[in-house]
Parts: structure tokens; sequence; C-alpha cells
């Protein structure tokens, strides 16, 4: 092949790591068992998505538009997490391998329930989340640690998003007229993705 050169023993060992990538695609840049973690954690997302995407059906069927659109918002987002897990991995030199999407509830018995059972799923995620940075940091992998940062600041913000939306159904308890002005407010929620990391 034209512009090979033959690896030396002469050459430094960063000298062969750098010209190995190059023709390997970085396979040794991130360590297998983050990349296993990592492509785990984006099959969690895009069960997440699969999930509000199913919440968002469920409140279409009663006629509650608002926080069906509250919910399509959070399948965007979920879409947008495991987006950047996939460009993630690839930019690592690593594989990422799609696999089977669990399937997720269809029904549930009150807008209520469906933003407990919201809560208890990004409490899960959180744990994931904070399960992969404590990998990093045990695998001393600096970049994969800055990476997950912005995850564990975003699930603040998820639990904290979710929690407001439940002191609101708990003050409205059993009044259709103030479930309507919230499914009003709901609707006007937009996804807008983060601006490009440079």
């Amino acid at each position: 092949m034209p512009g090979l050169v033959p690896l030396s023993e002469e050459m430094p060992a960063w000298e062969i790591t750098v010209y190995k990538n190059k023709f390997n695609r970085g396979k040794t840049m991130i360590a297998p068992k983050i990349e296993k973690a990592f492509n785990k954690q984006l099959n969690a997302e895009l069960y997440s998505a699969y999930l509000y995407y199913s919440m968002a059906a469920y409140f279409e069927s009663i006629n509650l538009t608002g926080f069906a659109n509250w919910m399509m918002i959070q399948f965007q987002e979920e879409q947008f997490h495991a987006s950047k897990f996939y460009r993630y991995i690839n930019e690592r030199g690593g594989r990422v391998l799609l696999t089977a999407i669990e399937s997720p509830p269809t029904e549930w018995d009150s807008p209520w329930t469906v933003f407990e059972a919201t809560l208890a799923h990004e409490q899960k995620v959180t744990g994931l989340i904070n399960g992969l940075a404590d990998m990093a940091m045990e695998q001393k992998d600096h970049a994969s640690m800055s990476f997950l940062q912005w995850f564990v600041s975003e699930q603040v913000e998820e639990e904290n998003s979710v929690d407001m939306i439940l002191g609101h159904l708990k003050l409205i308890k059993d009044n259709p007229q103030a479930l309507f002005m919230l499914d009003k407010e709901l609707a006007q929620r937009v996804f807008t993705p983060p601006p490009a990391e440079g």
C-alpha cells in the first residue's frame, strides 16, 4: 500500500500507537469495558424514547394532546441522547452494536400514574449514568468522564421537570378545569437541541 511505512522497533511506543490508530480507526482509543457499557446505555436511551412515545400515544388516546406533546418532546430528547452515545462511541474508535429494544408499557390509570412512572424511570436512568461515570473514573478515562458530565447535569434537569409536573397534578387532584389548563401549558413545550459542541 503506497504511503505506508513499515513499523520499526526503533519507533517510540506512542508513535506506533498513533500509526496503528491511523489505519485501525482508533480501535484502542476506547476501552472494551467502556465501549460495551456505552452500547448498553445507547439501548437504554432508545428504550426511553420508545417509552415516552408510548406515553404520548396513551395521552392522545384520552384527548390530552398537551400532555402528549410533552411526551413527544421527551421522545425527541431521548433520541438526541442516544445519538450522542452513538457519535461518541464512533469518535473514540469503538463499534456501535444495536440490540433489541424492550417493549414499553402501553396503558396507565391516569396522568398521575404516567408521571409517577416517568419519575421512576428518570431516577433509574440517573443511576445508570452515575454508574457509567464511576466506571469511567475507575478506568481513568478522562474523555468519557467529560462526555458523561453533560448527562449528569441533564438528569438533574430531567428529574426536576417531572417532579414539578407531579406537584401540579397533586394540586389539581380531580379538577378537570385545572387539568385542561395544565394540558394547554404542556402543549407549549418545544424541543430545542443544545448547540453543537465545538
